[in-house]
């Protein structure tokens, strides 16, 4: 399995560190050319969605991620991945991908300096989350399964091929997410090939 990682800004070198401690092969994302590499899904890391929106028009990748995304590849955005693939963003009227049927709220857990840990469950396991200047989702459409809440806020959902939290599993050592994530993958193949 080979996962390819955006690598323009923020933790996705904890991504690609976390998925080889699993034994997944990983690609790069840092210009068109390597989006049209062969790869099985998709990693959006945390960092700043502003920049990366913005890189993602410069360097002429989001209309091909878009369409892959629209066209079943799996995706797993974390923070700020997960407000690129929100199809609303509060108080902002510029969305991003717009792939995932959730409105998000940029920020929503306060500024860089009220960052921190939980153990919370995800999917029914407890899990390490860390927050980071984290969106929460305040809306989700009928098609959206909510795997997580924290304190009455949805912080982890899963649309068909679209994984999206809130937090940064990838700065922790627990793999539930990713593999969770693995697993989507594994069972679109298996459905593919059925």
């Amino acid at each position: 399995m080979n996962i390819a990682v955006l690598a323009l800004q923020g933790a996705f070198i904890e991504h690609i560190q976390m998925l080889k401690s699993l034994g997944v092969d990983t690609t790069e994302i840092r210009k068109k050319s390597d989006f049209n590499q062969n790869f099985d899904g998709l990693i959006l890391s945390g960092g700043e969605s502003t920049v990366m929106g913005k890189l993602l028009h410069d360097l002429d990748l989001f209309e091909d991620m878009k369409i892959a995304i629209e066209g079943g590849l799996p995706v797993f955005g974390t923070c700020a991945g997960l407000i690129l693939l929100a199809k609303n963003i509060d108080n902002q009227s510029k969305n991003h991908l717009a792939t995932m049927d959730v409105t998000v709220q940029r920020n929503a857990f306060g500024r860089q300096c009220a960052s921190f840990s939980t153990t919370h469950p995800f999917h029914g396991q407890q899990i390490e989350m860390r927050f980071i200047r984290g969106p929460y989702i305040s809306d989700v459409k009928t098609n959206v399964t909510i795997l997580s809440e924290y304190q009455g806020k949805i912080v982890a959902v899963r649309q068909g091929n679209q994984l999206g939290v809130a937090f940064h599993p990838e700065l922790t050592k627990d793999t539930t997410v990713h593999n969770y994530f693995l697993d989507m993958i594994k069972s679109s193949h298996v459905a593919a090939e059925s």
